[in-house]
């Protein structure tokens, strides 16, 4: 194997470590203003939608085809699962471009990435900018609607951990995000 190809294989190793080392999004929900009854949102990109209008336009289950305060609620906030908490009012995510929260290991925060349109993985405005100016192809997305603000990991849902034979377990890796309440 020739240098290149070896820092080829290096990278794409690399690129699969960092995402099987973090514990991304698996579930987005949203809690009805009436009925305090949690739904889930099937996409992403449904939930940026109900998420970045949360405080001029308020979720509420009717909003959701087929369902109505009175049924049950598609989910429980309870500790079977680590939930956190988004910032009403985003801007949704840009056509094309996919908004990346992973949690680390030691569940203490989240870290926001935005993969282009061409696959690369960016980590700041500055990134955003330069790949903005370097592909005019996507001149369409305002610098300002790429948002690093991360949600708040709820510390009552976080999962005990243990340790067996020297190595930290921690059970329940499901991570739900949703638009809850303000947090400053």
């Amino acid at each position: 194997m020739d240098a290149k190809s070896a820092a080829s294989a290096s990278s794409t190793t690399a690129k699969r470590k960092f995402i099987a080392s973090g514990r991304l999004i698996d579930i987005y929900a949203v809690e009805c203003k009436l009925c305090s009854k949690w739904r889930k949102i099937d996409t992403q990109e449904e939930y940026e939608e109900i998420r970045s209008r949360q405080r001029e336009d308020p979720f509420v289950c009717n909003k959701k085809e087929g369902v109505s305060c009175k049924d049950a609620a598609d989910l429980n906030y309870d500790s079977s699962r680590t939930w956190v908490i988004d910032k009403p009012g985003l801007p949704k995510t840009p056509r094309g471009f996919k908004r990346s929260l992973i949690l680390r290991k030691d569940y203490s925060k989240m870290d926001a990435y935005y993969i282009t349109p061409t696959g690369k993985r960016l980590k700041s405005r500055n990134e955003i900018a330069a790949f903005i100016e370097a592909n005019q192809d996507y001149s369409y997305a305002p610098l300002e609607d790429f948002n690093f603000t991360v949600p708040k990991v709820m510390e009552d849902t976080i999962p005990s951990t243990t340790v067996h034979g020297g190595l930290t377990i921690r059970s329940r890796p499901r991570t739900i995000s949703h638009p809850r309440k303000i947090i400053n």
